[in-house]
C-alpha cells in the first residue's frame, strides 16, 4: 500500500491568466490584455478552490455577449476538463444580499402565444413551459458576494494611519468638498422688482420720460451673500499626521475647492502665524499644497496657540478679517505655553467671529476628556466641537461650518456642542501625560524632514 501524500502546488496566476486569455481570442472571444490582468486579480480576490467558481469568475470577467457563452464552455472544457458548470456557487465567507422573489400573480403575466384557446373563450390550461421555468428560476434568491469599496475603506481610515499612496488618493476624494458658509445681509442693496424699499435715484431717473411724473416704482433689495471662513491649521509635531490632509481642507475653503464663501483666508501655526491665502490658490491642488508646505518655517515644530491667536487678532482679526466670519481651528490643543492666553485670546476672537468651530482630531478616542492646557482654555468660547479625524468625520465639520447660531442648541445636530473641560486632579495643564493615553497620539518629527527638504515624514513625499 502505498504513502499518501498531499503536494501544494502555486501557479503563476499572471502566465495563467494570459494563456487562457489568447485561447479565448484565437476561438472567436474579444479578449484584451486589460480582460486578462482583470482575471489575474479576480482570481488573487476569489479563491479558485473548485472548477465551478473558477468558471464562474472567468466568464464574469471574459464574456460580454450571451453569444460567447457556448466558445467560453468550450475552450474552458479544453483548458480545465469540466462541463456542465452553469450553477453558479458563492464563496461561504461572502456577504450575501438576498433579491426578493417576483410576487406578480401568474394571471397578470402575458399568455403565451403559442397556447390554444379553450372552446369557452378562456385559455386552456397547459403543461409548464420552458419560459416559465425560466421564470421559477428567476424568482428563487440569487446570492450575490458584496465587497466594500476602496473609496469606502478610505472614508473610514484615520488620517494618521494613511500611507502616501492612500493620500494620494484622499487628495482627489477630497476635491469633491463643498464648504458652504451661513449667509448674511450686506449693506449693499441691488435691483429688485419686488424688493421692500424704493430706489429714489432709478425711480426719479425714469420719471424723465414721462414729464416728471413718476409712474414706475423702481425697488431695489440688500444683497444677500456668504459669510467669510477663516480656518487657522496647527502644522506642529503633534498633528503633522493630520496637517497632510487638513492643508487640502484648507485648499478646499481658500481657492482650489468649490466653495461658497467668498474672501476666504486660511493660516497655519505651531510657534508663529504663516498666512497661506496667497499659496493656496492654484488650480492644482498638489502643486497648493506643496508651496503651502514651503510657505510654512516652523512646520513640525512646537505649539503656541496663544501667541498664533494673539497675532491673528492684532493683525488681521480687529482689521476686519474676522468679523462676522466662521473661524475654523484644526488643533488638538496642546500648548507649550501660558493656557490663559489661549483663553483671552478666545475671548477677544469670540467678540468679532459670528461662530468657532473647533476641530480636533483627537476627539474621536475613547474616554476622551478635553485636559489639554489650550484646549481646556479655548473649549468655552466655542460653538461646535468636531473630531474630523477621517474623510467621513469631515461632513461632521462641513455641517457645523454651515449651522447658523440658531442651530447650535439643536438636538439633531450633526456635530456636538462643546462640553465644559474637566478639571484633572493631577497637573492641570500637562499635555504629555494625556497624549500617551490615547491612541493615534503623535510625536515630534526628527530633525532633516520638513516642507522645504520635501518630506514631511520618513518614506512620504509631498505630490
Amino acid at each position: 500500500m502505498t504513502d499518501f501524500q498531499i503536494e501544494t502546488v502555486t501557479l503563476d496566476l499572471p502566465a495563467l491568466a494570459g494563456a487562457f486569455g489568447r485561447r479565448l481570442h484565437d476561438a472567436g472571444i474579444p479578449v484584451t490584455a486589460e480582460r486578462s490582468a482583470r482575471f489575474a486579480s479576480a482570481l488573487r480576490l476569489v479563491a479558485p478552490v473548485a472548477r465551478r467558481r473558477l468558471y464562474w469568475t472567468a466568464r464574469a470577467v471574459f464574456v460580454s455577449d450571451p453569444t460567447q457563452v457556448r466558445v467560453f464552455d468550450a475552450v474552458f472544457a479544453e483548458v480545465f476538463g469540466a462541463r456542465d458548470l452553469h450553477r453558479a456557487e458563492a464563496a461561504p465567507d461572502a456577504e450575501l444580499a438576498a433579491t426578493p422573489a417576483d410576487e406578480r400573480a401568474r394571471a397578470e403575466r402575458p399568455r403565451d402565444a403559442t397556447t390554444p384557446p379553450r372552446a369557452d373563450g378562456e385559455p386552456a390550461a397547459s403543461a409548464p413551459s420552458d419560459r416559465s421555468k425560466e421564470d421559477d428560476d428567476a424568482a428563487e434568491e440569487i446570492e450575490v458576494p458584496t465587497v466594500a469599496s476602496d473609496e469606502e475603506l478610505l472614508a473610514h481610515k484615520h488620517f494618521d494611519a494613511l500611507d502616501p499612496g492612500e493620500l494620494a488618493n484622499l487628495y482627489r476624494l477630497m476635491a469633491r468638498l463643498q464648504i458652504a458658509t451661513p449667509i448674511r445681509r450686506t449693506r449693499r442693496a441691488r435691483r429688485d422688482d419686488h424688493g421692500r424699499r424704493i430706489d429714489l435715484r432709478r425711480t426719479l431717473r425714469g420719471s424723465l420720460r414721462t414729464g416728471g411724473d413718476p409712474l414706475r416704482l423702481r425697488r431695489r433689495r440688500r444683497r444677500v451673500v456668504r459669510r467669510r471662513i477663516v480656518m487657522l491649521c496647527d502644522i506642529s509635531g503633534s498633528m503633522e499626521p493630520y496637517a497632510r490632509a487638513y492643508l487640502q481642507v484648507l485648499t478646499c475653503a481658500a481657492g482650489g475647492g468649490r466653495t461658497g464663501s467668498e474672501g476666504s483666508e486660511a493660516f497655519a501655526f505651531a510657534t508663529r502665524l504663516t498666512r497661506l491665502t496667497r499659496a493656496l490658490q492654484s488650480r492644482n491642488p498638489e502643486r497648493a499644497i506643496q508651496r503651502a508646505a514651503a510657505v510654512a518655517p516652523d512646520w513640525a515644530s512646537g505649539t503656541r496657540i496663544g501667541d498664533a491667536l494673539k497675532t491673528f487678532n492684532d493683525r488681521h482679526g480687529r482689521r476686519g478679517m474676522a468679523r462676522g466670519a466662521v473661524i475654523v481651528v484644526l488643533s488638538d490643543g496642546w500648548e507649550r505655553g501660558d493656557p490663559e492666553l489661549v483663553g483671552r485670546e478666545m475671548q477677544r476672537l469670540a467678540r468679532l467671529a459670528y461662530r468657532i468651530v473647533w476641530v480636533n482630531p483627537r476627539a474621536a478616542a475613547a474616554g476622551f476628556e478635553p485636559r489639554a492646557g489650550g484646549m481646556a482654555a479655548a473649549l468655552p468660547h466655542c460653538d461646535a466641537f468636531v473630531s474630523g479625524h477621517s474623510l467621513r468625520a469631515l461632513d461632521e465639520v462641513i455641517d457645523a461650518i454651515a449651522a447658523s447660531r440658531a442651530a447650535d442648541l439643536e438636538p439633531a445636530a450633526s456635530w456636538a456642542p462643546p462640553k465644559p473641560p474637566v478639571e484633572p486632579d493631577e497637573e492641570p495643564w500637562g499635555s504629555a501625560g494625556w497624549a500617551g493615553s490615547y491612541s493615534g497620539s503623535s510625536v515630534a518629527m526628527p530633525s532633516g524632514y520638513g516642507p522645504s527638504r520635501g518630506n514631511t515624514t520618513p518614506g512620504w513625499r509631498m505630490g
